[in-house]
């Protein structure tokens, strides 16, 4: 039997199956939009769990497939459901860990973020800001870029 994002019924398989078997797949991109549009919670939790896995291992995509997630990640901020929510933020963050570039475009994405009016959208924002802006992920993110990696 073939297994795909309908049959999500957990967080924790959604992230499994997206950010350890899906995110290796030549459709990969190609889903995190697609399960974007759904109506389905796991669903679309698995289009940002999937972003948030290809951004710790797609090292050949350059900065701006990521930066063409902003739109997606703006459009999917005032999703109030938890697990939604937590997966964009996820996404978010692990984006703009790649490397200083995205760093600085994802906390001015979260600045912008931080200005709407959902309480989801504000939870998004300023969860990714505390960590994006942090001593530990800056110093992380030079050392990454010092090594050239």
């Amino acid at each position: 039997m073939l297994l795909g994002a309908n049959d999500f019924d957990s967080w924790d398989v959604c992230d499994q199956a997206c950010t350890s078997l899906f995110d290796k797949s030549p459709l990969a991109w190609d889903k995190v939009f697609e399960w974007s549009e759904s109506n389905q919670e796991f669903v679309k939790r698995g289009a940002f769990s999937l972003l948030a896995g290809l951004a710790v291992h797609d090292k050949k995509s350059e900065n701006n497939r990521f930066l063409d997630c902003g739109d997606l990640i703006l459009k999917n901020v005032d999703d109030g459901r938890n697990y939604v929510k937590k997966a964009v933020s996820w996404a978010l963050r692990n984006i703009g860990k790649r490397n200083l570039f995205l760093n600085t475009e994802m906390v001015r994405l979260s600045q912008e973020i931080l200005q709407k009016e959902s309480s989801s959208a504000r939870w998004i924002a300023r969860d990714a800001l505390r960590e994006l802006t942090s001593e530990k992920v800056l110093n992380r993110i030079e050392k990454k870029e010092k090594k050239g990696i």
